[in-house]
């Protein structure tokens, strides 16, 4: 209170300096109780930097990982030499009659002569008794299949058990035992980042190993097979890998390398490999059934382009199919199945497709401004008369 009075008792001139003396005593208490705290709480130390040495030793390791890696997954990647005999065909000159007239109905000198097409792929050990897996675009058609294992030997009376063109797989099997089967991974616990080795014989340079990053995960709408949930690699993928192995830092089987995005044919950082969840699920269908089935709703999908609304478009209907039969129209949107999220074509196309026929579906679905519950019972996918999967999900 007298510091009060004291303070309304001076002229005016000393009564404005007073807050500039306050500010400055401030200023300064601020600043000592900053040093005083600065001298009480020592600063964290800094990490020395890394020595050559140091740089060097943790390089070493990593080759020595890598070369490890190759060790113990090569063994289990073969070579596939495919032949396809297009036979000779006469001249379609013979198919007019005047041509023939001039020149008889002897096309001997005019046909077009037998030719061998030889394609080179790689394949995966998967079984110690002879199962290989590799792609069937490597194989497609063939007339002749032969297998090459890494230490040399060749078999020629090759076996194809099955074939999946929709994921583009296929399995073989030779007539060997003890064989050094590669240990299966899980594609699904990849993660974005992750160290991988592409294995396989590009150009038909065998026992080719190199190194990458996984780049991504899921990639679908790709347009290199009709199922599409691709991880995506810069391993460097060249013609003549496909059907190799993709590997983890472990050895294990995390994907068949499949295909590479490129225009000029030549690898550009940006491979694509079947995940080995997939793979493997394909194989066992090969193995106990001759076939893939997969489930089918019946409908052409679209994707949704209203803004916050995430689902698949029902384009068009297939009569009499499941999602017909069910109630589903034109232009509903679906929105979940199964109780998860639906935000695309391709991701609605592969749970469907992974689940056999007759098992019971729920989907969300919205008409307009309504929401409703839609059960049904999917159906196995039907082919064409060329046994391609009819479009649609």
């Amino acid at each position: 209170m007298q510091l009060l009075e004291r303070m309304l008792a001076m002229s005016p001139e000393r009564r404005s300096a007073v807050p500039v003396v306050l500010l400055v005593l401030l200023a300064l208490l601020a600043g000592w109780w900053l040093g005083v705290r600065s001298r009480t709480t020592p600063a964290l130390p800094e990490p020395p930097p890394m020595t050559f040495e140091q740089a060097s030793t943790q390089l070493r390791t990593s080759s020595e990982a890598f070369a490890a890696v190759a060790k113990i997954a090569t063994p289990s990647v073969v070579n596939i030499s495919a032949a396809t005999i297009i036979p000779g065909r006469r001249s379609p000159l013979f198919d007019d009659p005047l041509f023939r007239y001039f020149f008889g109905d002897d096309d001997i000198p005019f046909r077009q002569p037998e030719r061998v097409v030889r394609s080179l792929g790689s394949g995966v050990i998967v079984s110690r008794d002879g199962l290989i897996l590799t792609n069937n675009h490597v194989i497609a058609g063939a007339s002749r299949i032969s297998v090459t294992l890494a230490d040399g030997r060749r078999f020629s009376d090759v076996q194809v058990v099955g074939t999946d063109p929709a994921t583009d797989l296929a399995l073989l099997r030779i007539r060997a035992n003890n064989l050094p089967a590669i240990k299966w991974g899980d594609s699904r616990a990849l993660e974005v980042g992750e160290w991988v080795l592409a294995i396989g014989n590009p150009y038909g340079l065998s026992q080719t190993v190199t190194a990458g990053i996984v780049s991504a995960k899921g990639r679908r709408d790709v347009g290199i097979s009709v199922y599409e949930d691709f991880i995506q690699t810069d391993a460097a993928i060249n013609p003549g890998n496909s059907g190799g192995a993709l590997v983890n830092i472990r050895g294990e089987l995390v994907g068949i390398n499949t295909a590479i995005l490129s225009q000029s044919g030549g690898n550009v950082g940006i491979g694509f490999a079947v995940p080995s969840h997939e793979a493997r699920r394909v194989m066992e269908l090969l193995l106990r059934e001759g076939r893939v089935s997969r489930g089918w709703l019946g409908i052409i999908p679209a994707r949704v382009e209203e803004g916050a609304i995430q689902g698949v478009v029902v384009a068009n209907l297939f009569r009499n199919s499941p999602a017909d039969l069910a109630g589903l129209d034109i232009d509903d949107i679906i929105l979940e199945c199964n109780g998860r999220r639906v935000t695309s074509p391709g991701e609605l196309k592969n749970m469907i497709a992974s689940m056999p026929a007759g098992t019971e579906v729920t989907l969300l679905v919205q008409r307009g401004t309504e929401r409703g519950r839609v059960r049904l019972r999917v159906a196995d996918h039907p082919t064409d008369r060329f046994g391609r999967p009819v479009p649609g999900i």
